[in-house]
């Protein structure tokens, strides 16, 4: 069993699901590798898909994946200021048609069982989106999903860092 002082500290024992299981949690980053490659042909750039991966890591409260993907996507240039705001997306005029419509399908992706929040994002997704970034969105969303589970489930430990990432 693989588990950490931090785990056990934050609830009890916990099982690091993808060292328990490694076949299983290297099938998910294959999954991982294939939908990078679909976003790309898609045309989705690094920063919308960071975007994607952090909400939906928001509405998952999942620490582990909110840090690794916030420092990937101030790497990819995203900015602080739209970061911070994220979570009020459609309260800001911060983010373009496209984001837009890739955020409100990420999210009813990781709330599949909101209906007309799912019919709605569909609708605007087909607005403004190709039928490729359509799909690319959903994979990404789903993907993100299912590495929330497994930090979540595992309380993958979010480790300070000596310096703030550069932007």
């Amino acid at each position: 069993m693989h588990v950490t002082e931090t785990a056990a500290a934050a609830g009890g024992v916990r099982v690091f699901v993808d060292k328990q299981s490694p076949e299983a949690y290297h099938a998910l980053t294959a999954t991982a590798e294939a939908v990078r490659g679909v976003s790309a042909a898609a045309g989705l750039d690094r920063v919308l898909v960071e975007l994607v991966n952090i909400r939906v890591s928001q509405i998952n409260a999942c620490a582990y994946c909110l840090n690794l993907h916030t420092r990937a996507a101030l790497r990819a240039g995203e900015t602080t200021q739209r970061l911070g705001v994220l979570p009020a997306w459609r309260d800001t005029q911060l983010f373009t048609p496209r984001e837009r419509a890739a955020l409100a399908l990420a999210e009813a992706t990781t709330c599949p069982a909101d209906r007309p929040a799912q019919d709605a994002a569909y609708a605007e997704a087909r607005s403004v989106l190709t039928d490729e970034e359509i799909s690319a969105v959903i994979w990404v969303a789903i993907t993100m999903n299912a590495f929330n589970r497994v930090s979540i489930m595992s309380k993958h430990p979010v480790r300070g860092v000596s310096a703030p990432p550069s932007v």
